[in-house]
C-alpha cells in the first residue's frame, strides 16, 4: 500500500477522520483556554502556532490511546489540549533559543512579536496546561504529564551542552531526543491509557509505543533537514547545521571521518565559523560516510519497536492506524 498515493490517506488523516468528533472538541477547548481577558498578545501569538496547519499527532495519540482502551468519558479532551499546550509552548520557546526564522511554513512568532512575547506567552501555555490537568481529578495522569514537562525541559538543557560538543555520542543523542521529542509522545499515549483505566501492562505497552514513535519521529526529521521538502518541511535545508546542532547524521559523520575532518567540524561547529560552500561540502561527508542511511536504518528499527509494543494493546481500526503511523513516519524518508 502506497502512503502517498493521490487516493490513499495518510495514516495521520485517518486518524484524524476517525476522531474527528473529539478533535472538534478539543479544538474548542484549546480556544476557550488560550483566551485572556487582560493580555489580547496571548491568543494572538497561541493562534499564529496553533492555526498554522499542524497535524496535531500528539493530541491525536492521546485520543487514540483513550478510544481503543474503551474511554468513554469527556476527559481525554483535556488531556489531549494539555499535550497540545505543552506541544506549542516548547515551541514557542525552541524558536527563541534556536533564533529560528520560519516554523511549520510561516514566520516564527519571535520575529512577527519578539523574543519576550514568544518565552511569555510560552509560559501562560504550560500554566494553562496544568490548568487543564487538574481538571481530570486524577493524580496519577497529572504526574505523568508533569513529569514529561519536567523531562522535555531537561532535554532541551542538554542539547545546549551538547550540540556543539564534538563528543557528543549517539547515547547522548537519543537521551535528549527522549527528552526533547519523545517523552511528549510517550506521556501522550500512556495517558490516553491511563483516563480509561487500562490493564498496567497495556499502558506501559501505550506508552513504549509513544517513546519509539518520537525517536523514530525525531530521527526521521533530523535527516529530512538534509533532504526534505522545506515546503512539507516548514524548514529550510541545512538549517541544523547552521544552527550547529549535533543531530544523528552528523553525529555519524563526525564518527566516521576521524581526525582527517576534524578541523572541518571544528571550525563550523564548534567555532560557528561558517562559510559559503560548508553545507555542500556537509552534503559530501554524509553521502561519503552512508549517515544519512545509517540513520534511516535506526529510524527504522525504532519505528518497528513501536509496532511490536501495539501487539499488547486491544486491537480495533485505531491500532491499525497507529502501526500505520509508525510506518509513514519513516516512508517520509523514501
Amino acid at each position: 500500500m502506497s502512503l502517498d498515493t493521490p487516493m490513499e490517506k495518510k495514516p495521520h488523516e485517518r486518524l484524524q477522520s476517525a476522531l474527528s468528533a473529539d478533535l472538534d472538541a478539543v479544538g474548542a477547548l484549546i480556544r476557550e483556554r488560550m483566551a485572556s481577558e487582560h493580555a489580547p498578545r496571548i491568543p494572538e501569538v497561541t493562534a499564529h502556532l496553533v492555526d498554522a496547519g499542524g497535524k496535531r499527532v500528539r493530541p491525536m495519540l492521546t485520543l487514540a490511546a483513550a478510544r481503543l482502551c474503551g474511554y468513554d468519558g469527556p476527559y481525554h479532551v483535556h488531556l489531549a489540549a494539555t499535550v497540545e499546550f505543552i506541544h506549542t509552548a516548547t515551541l514557542l520557546h525552541d524558536d527563541v533559543v534556536d533564533e529560528s526564522k520560519q516554523r511549520r511554513g510561516r514566520p516564527a512568532a519571535n520575529l512577527l512579536w519578539d523574543n519576550k512575547s514568544s518565552v511569555l506567552v510560552g509560559d501562560y501555555l504550560f500554566a494553562r496546561s496544568f490548568q487543564l490537568m487538574t481538571d481530570t481529578g486524577r493524580l496519577d495522569v497529572l504526574k505523568v504529564l508533569s513529569n514529561a514537562a519536567a523531562t522535555i525541559a531537561e532535554g532541551e538543557v542538554l542539547q545546549l551542552t551538547a550540540s556543539q560538543n564534538l563528543a557528543t555520542t549517539e547515547e547522548i543523542y537519543l537521551q535528549v531526543v527522549r527528552g526533547k521529542t519523545a517523552a511528549l509522545f510517550s506521556a501522550a499515549t500512556e495517558a490516553g491509557g491511563m483516563i480509561a483505566d487500562a490493564d498496567p501492562a497495556v499502558v506501559q505497552a501505550l506508552f513504549t509505543y509513544g517513546d519509539a514513535l518520537g525517536v523514530s519521529f525525531q530521527i526521521a526529521d533530523d535527516i529530512l533537514d538534509f533532504g526534505g521538502d522545506a515546503e512539507k518541511t516548514g524548514k529550510n535545508i541545512g538549517d541544523d547545521f547552521r544552527e550547529r546542532k549535533l543531530t544523528l547524521p552528523l553525529i555519524k559523520a563526525i564518527a566516521a571521518g576521524g581526525t582527517r575532518d576534524r578541523a572541518f567540524w571544528e571550525r563550523t561547529i564548534e567555532k560557528g565559523r561558517q562559510e559559503d560552500g560548508d553545507l555542500e561540502h556537509v552534503l559530501t561527508l554524509l553521502k561519503e560516510h552512508g549517515s544519512l542511511d545509517a540513520s534511516r536504518t535506526d529510524a527504522l528499527r525504532w519505528s518497528e519497536v513501536a509496532k511490536a509494543a501495539l501487539n499488547d494493546v486491544p486491537k480495533s481500526e485505531l491500532t491499525d492506524m497507529l502501526r500505520d503511523l509508525a510506518d509513514y513516519v519513516v516512508a517520509r524518508l523514501n
